[in-house]
């Protein structure tokens, strides 16, 4: 399937888009694809308190343009990431627009966290559930039938995502973290083969039972285990650890759910590499990208890491830019 084709069928231009279909038609209205808008849960528990919107973090600068969500700047990633996860959550969603062909120069999402992040974090975290399958090998056929049915958002998606994905794994277990891959059963992959044309928004709703599934079990464990202050962290695309999804994708995110198990302990953050940003009505309909476009206009350099506050619990970090690629040596 070619991915104009895809694109036309899928019922969202944000979901092509984290796919990196590159598809541009504008969504409608109704189909807000903000990635988050943070829905408060009542709970008898009370949740430790969230970074107060309107207050500048100790050593950051507030930077929100007008009409737009509150910013600030941090000097580096890992201070901004140490703010957010200040709030103690539960489940830690995070969520990334996946590296594309073509991009393998600049450090992804999953590189710069499992580097400098993941050690800030992995003291305080359990386990981490990885977006990436493991098929059980009794189900070849059924595997290769859905391989085929994947091509159009695989082949346009940088050949390193799965190897980086591995080592985060390999380096949250080397950290004391228990990593866990998904696990689709054969009648799973017989699904995903039998559903034709929509297959790729059946891959979508399984990502989503299967993450949500071993989430709320670790979870559980841990509250068990008498460890409720446990983080479990969910690593994979921004498409479902949305708190608040607009009615397009609500089938492909598990963030209501998993935040009303926590009873308001969970936080959504969103990694962005900004050489990964366009100017399309896809990127254009985020909630933050006004701002992000207003300040590359400036001219001023992007040496410093940006957080966007798009909801009570729901974070955008935007990454400073890379630095130049250096020649080749002669």
């Amino acid at each position: 399937m070619r991915p104009s084709t895809l694109c036309a069928r899928l019922r969202s231009p944000i979901l092509a888009s984290l796919l990196g279909l590159g598809c541009s038609r504008t969504p409608p209205p109704s189909q807000d694809p903000s990635p988050s808008a943070a829905r408060a849960v009542e709970s008898s528990s009370a949740a430790p308190a969230a970074p107060l919107p309107g207050a500048a973090p100790p050593g950051a600068a507030a930077c929100a343009s007008p009409g737009g969500p509150t910013c600030f700047r941090f000097a580096t990633a890992e201070e901004a990431f140490r703010w957010i996860v200040a709030t103690e959550p539960r489940v830690l969603a995070i969520g990334e627009a996946h590296a594309q062909r073509g991009t393998e120069h600049v450090a992804s999402s999953t590189k710069r966290f499992t580097e400098t992040l993941l050690p800030i974090v992995a003291p305080r975290a359990s386990d981490v559930v990885v977006e990436l399958w493991a098929p059980d090998p009794k189900c070849i056929k059924e595997v290769k039938a859905v391989a085929s049915a994947q091509k159009p958002v695989t082949d346009v998606q940088a050949d390193t995502n799965q190897n980086e994905y591995v080592t985060l794994g390999t380096k949250a277990k080397a950290a004391g973290m228990t990593p866990w891959l998904l696990r689709p059963t054969c009648d799973d992959f017989a699904m995903l083969a039998d559903a034709g044309a929509d297959a790729v928004g059946a891959m979508l709703g399984l990502v989503k039972r299967l993450t949500q599934a071993k989430v709320t079990q670790l979870d559980a464990r841990n509250r068990a285990d008498g460890a409720p202050s446990r983080m479990v962290i969910a690593y994979g695309g921004a498409l479902h650890n949305d708190l608040s999804p607009p009615e397009a994708t609500r089938d492909y995110s598990f963030g209501p759910e998993l935040d009303q198990l926590t009873g308001g302990r969970y936080v959504e953050l969103d990694l962005i590499v900004p050489e990964y940003v366009r100017k399309t009505p896809v990127w254009e309909k985020l909630p933050w990208y006004a701002s992000f476009e207003a300040e590359q206009a400036s001219g001023r350099p992007r040496d410093q890491t940006t957080v966007y506050v798009v909801g009570e619990r729901s974070f955008v970090l935007v990454f400073p830019s890379s630095p130049p690629a250096s020649a080749p040596a002669p």
